[in-house]
């Protein structure tokens, strides 16, 4: 078939939606005689689930390049900045369990062995404090940035935090009112197929049919295109990462002007781990758990537990539930359909992976995408496999957290280790880092959804030590002085950047300089 390809349908609002309408609309919509025409169909009755507010900082570019600002975001969805984050209490459970992932990578790292230089120095500071000033940066409670730093430019690599519900209506704004996105609100009904099998249009309630030539399907967990129509299989991963549940809740700040956390707090339980964000004007909080190893009334326990041990103030809030199966699609584009977000697929919320893959999924149709329906086949073939891998990759990443665990207070940490529930992927990785810290070679491919530098960030925070051998001197001489320059940079860093909550307030207030 050589039918063009010139009009896109995107099933599904919330900020998979509209993140994918306004990437594709802000490079290939427009006036022009060759431009995409983008329609979003968006319910009126399903609501957002809004719980992730947490990204990687890829959503600096992407913002940026779909001509969002970052004032925009600050001043319309509450947000704040992510400078990683800090697991408490996953390798024992003890007072002084706590290591960074921050998103800066180690100083000096690259072609240098940072990892041998760590070891070699003996150094009391655990890993990531002794090659990167941002974990105590975090911990100061300072931001990555100056008040004259100019947008999405930074003292220190950063993402964000933000009300993610918020993000999808200012998405929404920017696509309709700059980018030309056709919004329709209406209720889909059915599916309307050409005799090749293909899909030729989507039937709504009230606008008819909607005729498109690539249906992009962020229709959520209901999956009503890729899955419900086209019936592609899920993989479900309950056997690796066994978390299918978690309860949510929003709670003010016990100091409305105190400190403000820059890191996503990643706290281990007995019957879970609790995630902690901090948004300029109120906390988000959910513990994640397990309904094979933990029931509803003891995960709710666990939550008011840590609420109350955080000083969150006393409030009558019933915490959400959601339910969802770990796990993605055996093929994420099939024929002239492709899932985002949600619809592809859900693991968990640890380490922020889910708006990152919106983001990936997002560019690759972008660059990739097929000129005539005959191209699509090939395009559908390179991002199965691409995002294949990706997933690959993030269970690997996910599962190494619970991997490396010593907790010993509940069948749900123990069951985690037991060699038969880990991917045979991890496992060989794991036997080769006994004897070399993780490296480039590890991961091939160009854009990896975490580089090496983040497996040795959670490795040497859990205490996982390679077997030394003699590095190759200019590597170790390399990463030597990089570590030397850490404690001078730090000083430098504390002395200069503000107080996150302050910089926050200075910009909604005052604005961004201009760059």
């Amino acid at each position: 078939m050589t039918t063009g390809v010139r009009r896109i349908v995107v099933l599904g609002g919330g900020s998979a939606g509209w993140l994918t309408a306004a990437t594709l609309a802000a490079e290939l919509g427009g006036r022009a005689p060759d431009a995409l025409q983008i329609t979003l169909i968006e319910s009126p009755d399903v609501p957002s689930i809004g719980v992730g507010e947490g990204t990687w900082p890829t959503m600096r570019a992407t913002l940026h390049r779909i001509g969002l600002s970052e004032l925009d975001l600050i001043r319309e969805c509450d947000a704040s900045f992510k400078q990683g984050s800090r697991f408490e209490g996953w390798l024992h459970g003890g007072a002084a369990d706590r290591y960074y992932h921050p998103f800066t990578l180690p100083h000096g790292s690259g072609e240098a062995d940072v990892s041998a230089a760590w070891r070699q120095a003996g150094s009391e500071l655990a890993f990531a404090e002794a090659v990167s000033p941002q974990p105590h940066v975090c911990d100061a409670h300072l931001a990555p940035k100056q008040t004259t730093t100019p947008d999405f430019a930074g003292v220190l690599n950063y993402g964000y935090h933000f009300d993610a519900v918020k993000l999808g209506h200012l998405l929404r704004r920017h696509a309709i009112g700059v980018l030309g996105v056709r919004h329709v609100v209406d209720h889909f009904t059915a599916v309307r197929s050409y005799d090749n099998g293909d899909i030729a249009a989507l039937a709504t309630r009230a606008h008819g049919d909607l005729e498109g030539d690539l249906f992009i399907d962020c229709s959520g967990l209901a999956c009503l295109l890729l899955g419900q129509h086209y019936g592609v299989g899920f993989r479900s991963e309950k056997s690796v990462l066994f978390n299918d549940s978690a309860l949510a809740v929003q709670v003010p700040h016990a100091d409305a002007q105190g400190p403000l956390a820059s890191a996503t707090i990643a706290t281990a339980h007995a019957q879970g781990w609790t995630w902690d964000i901090g948004l300029p004007t109120r906390r988000g909080v959910g513990l994640v758990y397990s309904s094979s190893h933990t029931d509803d009334a003891a995960a709710e326990r666990a939550l008011l537990a840590h609420l109350q041990h955080t000083g969150a103030p006393d409030v009558d809030t019933t915490p959400r539930r959601i339910r969802f199966s770990p796990g993605y699609r055996e093929q994420f584009w099939h024929r002239n359909c492709v899932a985002v977000g949600l619809a592809a697929g859900f693991i968990e919320p640890l380490e922020a992976s889910a708006l990152a893959l919106v983001e990936l999924a997002a560019a690759l149709i972008r660059d990739d995408m097929p000129a005539t329906r005959a191209n699509m086949d090939i395009v559908a073939r390179r991002f199965n496999d691409a995002f294949a891998y990706r997933w690959a990759r993030i269970i690997d990443f996910l599962k190494l957290h619970y991997v490396l665990s010593r907790r010993d207070d509940a069948d749900y940490w123990r069951d985690h280790r037991s060699a038969s529930t880990q991917p045979e992927s991890l496992r060989d990785l794991l036997q080769l880092w006994a004897h070399r810290p993780p490296s480039h070679n590890d991961f091939y491919r160009a854009e990896e959804v975490f580089p090496a530098a983040s497996y040795q960030y959670v490795l040497h925070g859990m205490r996982f030590m390679p077997a030394m051998r003699p590095p190759r001197a200019d590597r170790l001489a390399a990463a030597q002085a990089g570590i030397q320059d850490v404690p001078t940079l730090t000083r430098r860093l504390l002395g200069a950047l503000p107080r996150h909550r302050d910089l926050i307030q200075h910009l909604r207030a005052h604005g961004m300089p201009a760059a």
